[in-house]
């Protein structure tokens, strides 16, 4: 009962120890049994070929059984194959949509930026361009001015400091 050891509880091993202990028990059972020596062999060799075909017949159906596994592991694999290349394909499509909003949306916005500097430099090459011209204005008033009055009058006068 305290025993934990692991003494093959697999169906295979089982299996292999109930044919191996019934072809014991048909081997003793043919000796013991009160024959004659030709019906003895005789017995012997059927119980060999039954034992043969049964064990036969199990290895086929566990290569069948084996099969249909391996048949079924190959469909499951191919859909899930199919099933992460489609969605791929629609996290592909989603993000490509994505990408061309993003520059669609990029391209607007610069757009605009353009625009409104464009008005910007527009509106203050206006007020420059007056302040260009009033400054000639008022050169060309000044000019006439000092002509006018001669260039004595107009010069500067300033008396230079005397150093010690």
């Amino acid at each position: 009962m305290g025993n934990d050891r692991d003494y093959g509880d697999g169906i295979s091993t089982r299996l292999t120890y109930f044919l191996v202990g019934a072809g014991i028990g048909a081997v003793l059972a043919l000796l013991f049994a009160p024959k004659s020596g030709e019906e003895l062999r005789n017995d012997i060799a059927d119980a060999t070929r039954k034992g043969i075909d049964k064990s036969k017949e199990a290895a086929q159906q566990l290569g069948a059984k084996a099969g249909e596994y391996v048949d079924a592991g190959r469909q499951k694999a191919g859909e899930l194959y199919d099933t992460a290349r489609e969605t791929a394909g629609e996290y592909y499509e989603a993000t490509r949509e994505r990408a061309a909003d993003l520059y669609d949306t990029a391209t607007t916005k610069a757009g605009e930026v353009v625009t409104k500097t464009k008005d910007a430099v527009s509106s203050q090459a206006g007020s420059i361009s007056a302040a260009v011209e009033a400054g000639k204005k008022a050169y060309v008033e000044e000019k006439r001015k000092t002509e006018l009055s001669g260039r004595t009058e107009a010069a500067p006068t300033y008396t230079p400091e005397k150093s010690m």
